[in-house]
Order: structure tokens, then sequence, then C-alpha cells
């Protein structure tokens, strides 16, 4: 496993150490409380997590089967630059301005769900595998498209980033609800 690689496994169990630890002994009630009608409640945010980190996988399953088809503008590369440091920069503000989540990746979590955290915990070593997985393809700088859009491309070295930081963004906001 090399360095990069390494860097991020790491800092997903960082996440996944955090979130447990931060919610493990909350009653359910306070998971699933909503402050209003526009704020997700814990779980939401952790449910999103799971959700969005899901609609990666089927393209990390194509690369790996070598059957993945990259959009024409990925061939550009100030395009996968542009898209990949906007989408990234806009992650890693620390939670200072809402986002409007892509209909696609809304959470979708039943109220009183009991295994919120026990299903992130497992995901989260779902997605450490696929990052292992996909070493190679990040050493030869794969460019891939959003699940939500494949006009929207950038690398997979960044799209890993960006969900990473993405992961710390939602625990951010999770945590601010305490």
């Amino acid at each position: 496993m090399n360095h990069k690689t390494e860097k991020w496994t790491l800092s997903v169990d960082q996440i996944t150490q955090q979130t447990i630890e931060t919610f493990i002994d909350l009653p359910l009630s306070k998971i699933h409380l909503k402050p209003n009608s526009k704020t997700w409640s814990i779980a939401e945010n952790i449910e999103h997590l799971i959700t969005i980190n899901k609609t990666y996988f089927p393209i990390f399953e194509k690369l790996k089967n070598g059957t993945y088809q990259g959009a024409f503008i990925g061939r550009f590369s100030f395009f996968t630059n542009l898209f990949g440091d906007m989408i990234f920069k806009s992650i890693s503000d620390g939670g200072k301005k809402k986002h409007k989540t892509f209909p696609l990746w809304e959470p979708k979590i039943q109220q009183g769900d009991d295994t919120i955290l026990e299903r992130f915990k497992q995901h989260q070593e779902e997605l450490k595998s696929w990052i292992v997985q996909m070493e190679p393809f990040v050493e030869k700088n794969q460019i891939i498209h959003s699940p939500a859009n494949k006009l929207i491309v950038y690398s997979l070295e960044k799209a890993i980033e960006i969900i990473i930081a993405h992961e710390q963004r939602h625990l951010d906001q999770a945590k601010n609800l305490l």
C-alpha cells in the first residue's frame, strides 16, 4: 500500500472512530432529532455519507473490471482540474456555506433506525477496501465522472480526497447538533 492509500484509509478509520465515539451513547431520539425542517439530524448526516459514497462504488467496480467508459470531457485536464478543485474547495470550507445536495444523495432513513452507526461502520470498511483496490488507477491518474453527472469530471485521486473531506464535513455538522 502506498503512502496516499495509507493516509486515506487512516483518515477513514479516524472519521469512523470519531463518529462512533461521539454518538454511540446518545439516545435514538437525539440521533434522529431534526432541529428544524432545513437541518439534517445526526442520523441523516450519517445516512447521507453512506448514500453518496455508495454511488461511487459502481464506478470503482467498472474501473476494476475494465469496463469503465469515461466522458469525452475527461480528456481535457483543464476541466478535470477545474471541477475537482471546485468541488473539493466547496466541501472543505469547514461547513461555512450550506449546499443543496442532488436528489440522488438525499438521505432516506426511517425515524428510529437503530442500525445507523453499525451500518456506517460496515460501510466505512467497504469504502476502505475500495480505496485500496483503486490504488493502481490512482497511480495511472485515472479520470472519472461524478456519479451525479457524467459531465462533471475529476481525477480518481481527487474523488477520494473529496469523499474523505465530505465525510469530515458531515461529521462536523453532526457534532454541531449536540
